[in-house]
Formats: C-alpha cells, sequence, structure tokens
C-alpha cells in the first residue's frame, strides 16, 4: 500500500505540491478514491484507496493491528499506540496465522534503541 510518504507525481515527481480531493460524500460508505493534482506541471490522476499488498498486488488483504513501543525507563518498552497493517494470505501467511490464533498486537519491526 502505498503510504503519504511515497505518493509522488507520475508526470513530474514531485513529491511536496501536491494536493488531494475525496470523491464522493464525507463519511459516506463507498468513497474509495482520491483525485490528487499536482500543483508543479498539474496533472491529475485518481488515487485508489482500497489497500493492496505491497509484494503481489492482490486486494485481497487482511486487516491486523501491529504495535507502536517506545522506551519508557530503562530498558522497559511500552506500547504507545497501535497503527493498522493489511496482511495477504499468499506473503504474509505465517504473520496472518499467528494475528487470527493469537488476535494480539503483532511486534512492531523493529525496536527502539539507544542512540550513542
Amino acid at each position: 500500500m502505498v503510504g503519504v510518504d511515497d505518493l509522488t507525481c507520475p508526470g513530474c515527481g514531485e513529491d511536496d505540491n501536491l494536493s488531494g480531493r475525496r470523491d464522493g460524500d464525507p463519511g459516506q460508505p463507498g468513497a474509495k478514491s482520491i483525485t490528487v493534482t499536482c500543483g508543479s506541471c498539474e496533472l491529475s490522476w485518481v488515487r485508489d484507496l482500497a489497500p493492496r499488498c505491497p509484494t503481489c498486488g492482490t486486494d485481497d488483504v487482511r486487516t491486523a493491528l501491529q504495535s507502536i513501543v517506545e522506551k519508557s525507563r530503562g530498558t522497559q518498552l511500552s506500547i504507545q499506540s497501535m497503527r493498522v497493517v493489511y496482511l495477504c494470505p499468499t506473503c504474509d501467511p505465517e504473520r496472518l496465522a499467528d494475528w487470527n490464533q493469537t488476535n494480539s498486537p503483532m511486534r512492531p519491526a523493529e525496536l527502539p534503541h539507544d542512540v550513542d
């Protein structure tokens, strides 16, 4: 899935001067796209909001939660928040099986470390 930081204009490569307009009425189900306009070259394109697997591109993904941790005291780690991640049954079968079995937030990809 494309993150906000990964969005660039396909015409000129601009990644900062972009604006978007959600298609459909706010709060209504079915508004699954945003029309993005580049302020540099004025190109407009539709960005699909449906989550997809970044590896194989399928939209057959499952929603799960992943914890975001920070050091709270010394070496003690505390969950600060959660983020939604999408797991693909084909590309992430082990992680999906673990989520389905435990229904507990998944560990973060990286743990915080001390900066020397």
